[in-house]
């Protein structure tokens, strides 16, 4: 409860209501404060598995898909970005089905990156020649973006709607 000066110096309780009506950046402020961010994190969350798996397609296009793996991350990323949008719908989809693709989009951002770890050990000189395979080779970091688009994903279906 805060407090307001009347005119002679006396201070008075200012009762401000919680249920007072916000708009705009203070309604998404409180939303976020209060664990009310469900909807507008499906819907992030779809805008970045589909955003992640265009960059992928042209990342491994320019490998030319040498390993049949590397079409999985691509085929998945709409996968993420229906059940992303359901989420946003749905409440039930948000905790449905988008925890379950949020879940295989971490799991093959984390072997994206155990497979990236691994092509740059095959490379001449492996990890000893690590600076100069690590900037030629596959990108190792790279499949860790995938997974925080699935660990969006997966908050989005703990957390609470919007009012």
């Amino acid at each position: 409860m805060r407090r307001r000066k009347q005119s002679k110096g006396h201070d008075v309780p200012e009762i401000t209501s919680p249920s007072a009506v916000k708009y705009g950046i203070d309604r998404m402020v409180h939303n976020v404060e209060t664990g009310r961010f469900e909807r507008s994190l499906s819907a992030l969350t779809a805008a970045g598995a589909l955003v992640t798996a265009i960059e992928i397609y042209f990342e491994h296009d320019s490998a030319s898909f040498g390993n049949k793996l590397m079409w999985l991350p691509v085929a998945i990323g709409p996968v993420g970005a229906l059940a992303g949008v359901a989420g946003f719908c749905s409440h039930r989809m948000a905790k449905t089905a988008l925890p379950v693709a949020s879940a295989a989009i971490v799991a093959n951002g984390l072997q994206g990156t155990y497979l990236h770890a691994r092509g740059i050990a095959q490379k001449p000189g492996g990890w000893r020649n690590a600076r100069y395979n690590i900037e030629m080779g596959p990108p190792l970091l790279a499949p860790l973006l995938m997974t925080m688009v699935g660990g969006m994903g997966l908050l989005a279906a703990l957390l609470r709607r919007e009012k």
